[in-house]
This record gives structure tokens, C-alpha cells and sequence, in this order.
């Protein structure tokens, strides 16, 4: 019995870890080098939970305008979806995959994590069948999927390797998720460093950037939103307003403040991000066809 209790106590105490070292893992760049061809559009999908699912209703909008996006960079949920949408999913598609069961049945729960409670493997498993275990380099579009290093809190970049791997170092939310190693090294969540990472885009090349916010704004909480999260929201702005400066387009639908992993707000989310992208779509056409105008003329006269 004595013996019993001591390796109950031992499993409760934290043994699970995960540490990636197949050959195809995704490695970290601590910036994008320039890509050879210039992204003509990217678009950059910002981290925010449920609140992602309004990326899926702006998605809509831009495939059924014909904006052609080249590159897309996520972080957090926006890698989720923007893996999907890479890989050749259709916004449609990605949104009927999205109501099979809702992020509950992806999540993992363990008692033996050295960290969080949710191991991740399961989101992983879900990305990599989903995309047919391509690599990300193998994409129709170009993929960054932005995540961040553990040990000092800096954003790292991966576009190439295992997809499902990238994906889930960039949705492991800390104290939720466990870490994710990869060669020996942690990453968490996107959100930590980069929530919404124009600069990657801005690095690549890319001539024309659409960056989509889906955080929660502290001026809109309840009053009995404790200090705690609303300094957690503030400080998530601060690492945001900085990256949008340099976006040519700006989304960002009123998701509100609260949300939830419930199947209702799942399709709010959604709606609110479609409409939003049908009000703003023809001002986005108008700078975009005239960006592209103006580079027409550069080229002319080089």
C-alpha cells in the first residue's frame, strides 16, 4: 500500500513533457529572411481564443471578392485557421470543420504535466490529418506560424516542418497548455510576443499587409473585470499597436469582450467577423487596387 501511494504521488507531481526531434521539426528563426518572390498580398491573423472564429467570416468575404493572399502569418488560433486555409481549405470548409465538436474535443486533459493541464497532442494529431500530414513548406500559400520562446519570451518563426508541431507551439497557452520542446527547446503561445505579427509579413517582403485583431479591448469590459486580466489585456495591446503601424489594412471586429468555448459564440463570432469584412471590404479593394496602381507605375518607369 506504502508502495502504492508513493507512485500515485509521484505521477501527481508532473512527469509528462514533450520534446520534438523527428527530422522534419520546424525550426525557429528568430526573424523572416526576404522571401526571393515578394508576397504580393499577406495577410496576418492575430491570436484571441474563440475569438478567431471571426478570421473564418472574413475569410468569406475575401475569397468571394477574389482577393488574392499570397502569405499568411498566424498566431495562436489565427495559425490554426491559417494553417487549414494554406493548406487549401476553403473558408466554408474551415467553418463546417469548426462546428464538428468545437475546441473541447481537441483538448487533451492530464494530471501529469509539468505544466498546464492540457498536453496538446491531440491538436497536433487534429492539424496534421487535417492538412494530410503535409509539411508547411508544401503549402498552396506561404505559411508563418509565430510562437514564442519560453526562457526570455521572444518571438520565433517557423515555415517550414511539421505542420501540426508548429501549430501547437504557437496555441500553448501558458498555464493551460503544456510547452511545447522542440529540439530540447520550450515554446508557448504566439500571443506571449507577437499576437498579431505584421513584422513577419513586413520581413518577408510583402507588399501589401491585411492585419486582422480579434483581441479583446479592455475599454470594453464589464466593471467587475478584475485587475489582473485587465492587466493582462493591456499589456496583450501593448505588444498589438505597435505591429498594426505597419499593417496597409487593419481589421478589427467587435468580438466584445467576453467570450466563451461554447458552440453559440462559436457562430456569433463568426457572423460578426463576415459582416464586419462586407462593410470594409470596399474600402479595402480601393487601397489595395491603388497600392497596386502605384507599384504598377514604379515598374514603368524603373
Amino acid at each position: 500500500m506504502r508502495i502504492l501511494s508513493i507512485a500515485i504521488m509521484f505521477l501527481l507531481s508532473g512527469c509528462y513533457s514533450f520534446n520534438y526531434t523527428g527530422i522534419d521539426k520546424p525550426i525557429p528563426m528568430k526573424s523572416i529572411q526576404p522571401f526571393v518572390e515578394k508576397p504580393k498580398v499577406a495577410l496576418v491573423l492575430g491570436s484571441g481564443g474563440p475569438r478567431g472564429y471571426a478570421h473564418i467570416g472574413i475569410l468569406k468575404v475575401l475569397e468571394e471578392h477574389n482577393i488574392d493572399i499570397d502569405l499568411v502569418v498566424g498566431s495562436s488560433v489565427g495559425s490554426v485557421i491559417g494553417a487549414f486555409w494554406a493548406a487549401g481549405y476553403t473558408a466554408e470548409e474551415i467553418s463546417t470543420l469548426s462546428m464538428q465538436g468545437g475546441p473541447l474535443t481537441l483538448f487533451d486533459l492530464t494530471l501529469f504535466a509539468e505544466e498546464g493541464w492540457i498536453k496538446g497532442q491531440r491538436l497536433q494529431d487534429y492539424v496534421n490529418n487535417g492538412v494530410n500530414d503535409k509539411k508547411m513548406q508544401d503549402f498552396g500559400r506561404s505559411l508563418i506560424v509565430v510562437a514564442t520562446r519560453q526562457n526570455d519570451l521572444q518571438p520565433v518563426f517557423f515555415d517550414s516542418g511539421n505542420t501540426g508541431v508548429a501549430v501547437r507551439a504557437s496555441s500553448a497557452v501558458k498555464n493551460i497548455f503544456s510547452p511545447v520542446g522542440i529540439d530540447g527547446i520550450s515554446y508557448i503561445d504566439g500571443d506571449e510576443s507577437l499576437p498579431v505579427a505584421v513584422e513577419a509579413a513586413k520581413q518577408a517582403g510583402a507588399q501589401f499587409i491585411i492585419a486582422v485583431d480579434v483581441s479583446a479591448n479592455p475599454d470594453d469590459a464589464p466593471e467587475n473585470t478584475s485587475e489582473k486580466r485587465l492587466t493582462r489585456e493591456r499589456e496583450r495591446r501593448d505588444r498589438i499597436d505597435p505591429q498594426l503601424v505597419y499593417a496597409d489594412f487593419v481589421m478589427r471586429p467587435p468580438v466584445g469582450y467576453s467570450a466563451g468555448p461554447w458552440r453559440s459564440y462559436f457562430i456569433e463570432s463568426e457572423n460578426i467577423g463576415e459582416a464586419y469584412a462586407r462593410d470594409k471590404v470596399d474600402e479595402l479593394l480601393l487601397k489595395l487596387n491603388t497600392q497596386k496602381a502605384l507599384m504598377s507605375a514604379h515598374q514603368t518607369q524603373d
